[in-house]
C-alpha cells in the first residue's frame, strides 16, 4: 500500500495568525515579552512543549514551558471561538486532498505537532475527516523530527518506507522523513523558506498544490530518489 502523509499547520492550513496570537497571549499571561512572529513561525511543527522551550528566554526556567503551553491551548481555543476567527486551507488543498483520497492506489495520513483535538476541530470544520486513514499527533509521539509518527503511520496501513512520502513545509518534516527513510516532499508556501527545505534534504519541493500529487507520485515511483 502506498502512503502519502501530510503535515497540517503550514501545509494544509494557514494557521499562522492564530498560532502567533495565541503564543503572544500565553507569554504575556505569565509576564513575559511575547516572542516575535518570525520566531514563533520558526518552531511551528514541533510539539508544543518543545516549541515553547525554544521560545523561552534563557533566564526563564524550562519548567515554565508546561504552564505556558497550557495557557497557549486555552488562548488558541478562545481564538477559535471568536466570530472573526480565520484559519483557512491553502488554495488548492481541498481539491488535492479530495482527489488523492478518491484514488484506490494510495491512502492518506497526517503527522502533525498539533493535538488530536486540534486536528479533529479542523477536519470537522473543513469536512476532511474521511480523507485520512491514519492520524498521528503530538499527543502520542515524541516531537518532530523523531520518526515515530511516520513509523506508526506506516505500521497502521502496512506501507514500507519506499512506498511512503512525507509532505511538509518545515525542516522538521523533512528531517523526520529522512529519519524514517521515506521520501520528503517540501512545500514552500508554509513557515520555512525553500532554502531551508533544500538544506534539510528535501527530495523535491513544490510551490503550488496543483503539483503535489504528481510530485508525490514521482517520489513513490522512484522510492524517494528523485532530487
Amino acid at each position: 500500500m502506498k502512503l502519502i502523509i501530510f503535515d497540517c499547520d503550514g501545509t494544509i492550513v494557514d494557521s499562522q495568525h492564530a498560532i502567533s496570537a495565541a503564543m503572544a497571549a500565553a507569554f504575556e499571561e505569565h509576564g513575559l515579552e511575547a516572542p516575535v512572529r518570525a520566531r514563533v513561525l520558526g518552531v511551528v511543527g514541533l510539539s508544543l512543549i518543545e516549541a515553547v522551550e525554544r521560545l523561552l528566554p534563557k533566564t526563564v526556567s524550562g519548567h515554565a514551558a508546561e504552564v505556558i503551553a497550557q495557557s497557549y491551548k486555552k488562548a488558541f481555543t478562545n481564538l477559535r471561538q471568536q466570530p472573526d476567527h480565520h484559519e483557512p486551507l491553502y488554495e488548492g488543498a481541498l481539491e488535492t486532498l479530495t482527489g488523492l483520497a478518491g484514488r484506490d492506489d494510495v491512502v492518506l495520513g497526517i503527522a502533525t505537532g498539533k493535538s488530536r483535538r486540534g486536528v479533529d476541530a479542523l477536519f470537522e470544520r473543513e469536512g476532511l475527516a474521511g480523507h485520512f486513514v491514519t492520524i498521528q499527533t503530538a499527543d502520542d509521539h515524541p516531537s518532530k523530527p523523531h520518526p515515530s509518527m511516520i513509523e506508526q503511520a506506516m505500521l497502521e496501513v502496512g506501507a514500507e518506507p519506499g512506498q511512503t512520502v512525507m509532505i511538509g513545509d518545515t525542516t522538521y518534516d523533512i528531517e523526520m522523513a529522512l529519519a524514517a527513510d521515506v521520501a520528503g516532499l517540501g512545500v514552500d508556501w508554509g513557515y520555512h523558506p525553500r532554502e531551508m527545505l533544500v538544506a534539510a534534504g528535501a527530495h523535491e519541493i513544490v510551490s503550488d498544490y496543483s503539483d503535489v500529487a504528481a510530485a508525490a507520485d514521482r517520489l513513490l515511483k522512484s522510492g524517494g530518489k528523485v532530487t
